[in-house]
């Protein structure tokens, strides 16, 4: 089996979610449906939420010490019959261990724990960062920003759309900082913001910042 590396891009793995949203729920309200809700998903005892609808042989798995980590829920994607034969989950599995880092990264973003605060999925906020407070304490030229977004906005819209790239319009300043520096050092895994973000300095990134924070 190819194992999922890395931290994950959350971002991304919300778009694979989309994959599981017809049983399952996740987020503010999620409740159980075909499948259980996933919040607090890691370091959940497999079979083990209240209220939620198992096979036996889930129920089993979990009396035996199955628990959902990062690496048991890599498998489990992978392959879902291959961990617990007789699951009640149909779906096959997810093939592209890059799609199963996205995706667990997704799930730890709502997620009890050392790097779970439940805002890490769009903010960055919750990863380990090295930055200055003197970065954050920035404030930016919204006017310079405008002029540097042209680059941003061939991918992400100016409407706030999260039609397939999340949308990053109305962030608050710091949060924006804080994703950008995540990408610059490589903490947030995908490979084209890192390029992106490791081009920009302090002050372009605070521009940006302003910029998109006042766009509705």
């Amino acid at each position: 089996m190819a194992q999922a590396s890395g931290m994950g891009d959350p971002a991304l793995g919300a778009a694979v979610f989309k994959k599981c949203q017809s049983c399952h729920q996740v987020g503010d309200q999620a409740k159980n449906r075909v499948g259980p809700q996933l919040n607090d998903i890691l370091g959940r005892t497999a079979g083990g939420l209240e209220g939620a609808k198992y096979s036996k042989s889930m129920i089993q798995a979990g009396k035996d010490g199955l628990v959902w980590s990062e690496d048991t829920l890599d498998s489990f994607l992978e392959s879902p019959k291959s961990l617990v034969a007789k699951t009640r989950m149909s779906f096959r599995g997810l093939k592209d261990p890059e799609d199963r880092a996205n995706l667990i990264a997704y799930l730890r973003s709502f997620s009890n724990g050392p790097i779970g605060a439940s805002n890490m999925q769009e903010t960055g906020q919750g990863i380990d960062i090295k930055l200055d407070p003197s970065v954050l304490a920035m404030v930016g030229d919204a006017e310079y920003g405008e002029y540097l977004s042209s680059e941003c906005l061939t991918c992400h819209q100016s409407s706030g759309s999260n039609d397939g790239i999340p949308g990053i319009t109305a962030w608050p300043t710091e949060d924006f900082v804080i994703a950008m520096h995540a990408y610059k050092q490589k903490i947030r895994s995908h490979p084209v913001m890192q390029m992106m973000a490791g081009r920009l300095s302090d002050e372009e990134i605070a521009a940006l910042a302003a910029y998109f924070s006042d766009l509705e």
